[in-house]
């Protein structure tokens, strides 16, 4: 739990943006109804990812604040997996994902780490 309180605000808002974005990718999904199912999954994990790291600034202990990592670090997983799945099953042109790919990549990589580092000893 020793992250700076200005890198806690970056993650935070960065999070945050990336659940944005996500809105406004679903909002551009096709009405089709497997575009609606797998929308609604994105949608879910993804903003799942900003409001965990949230909690996870506000953890009371290192167990609370490991399991939170945990939970991040899964659904930035998800939400990557949601994303490719978009994209090669040609619900969106992948050129329209892969800023997201990249994003849901690096917060992937981050918290992945970051959890790595907080595991209980």
């Amino acid at each position: 739990m020793g992250t700076s309180i200005e890198y806690r605000e970056q993650m935070n808002a960065r999070s945050k943006n990336f659940a944005l974005r996500i809105i406004k990718l679903y909002q551009a999904l096709p009405p089709s109804g497997e575009a609606q199912v797998i929308g609604k999954q994105v949608l879910r994990s993804a903003t799942s990812v900003a409001a965990n790291y949230r909690a996870a600034c506000r953890a009371r202990s290192g167990n609370e604040f490991f399991s939170k990592l945990s939970i991040i670090t899964e659904e930035a997983d998800e939400t990557l997996f949601w994303l490719e799945l978009i994209g090669e099953a040609k619900i969106l042109p992948e050129k329209q994902l892969e800023s997201l790919i990249r994003e849901s990549e690096e917060i992937l990589k981050i918290m992945a780490t970051a959890r790595k580092n907080a595991q209980p000893k």
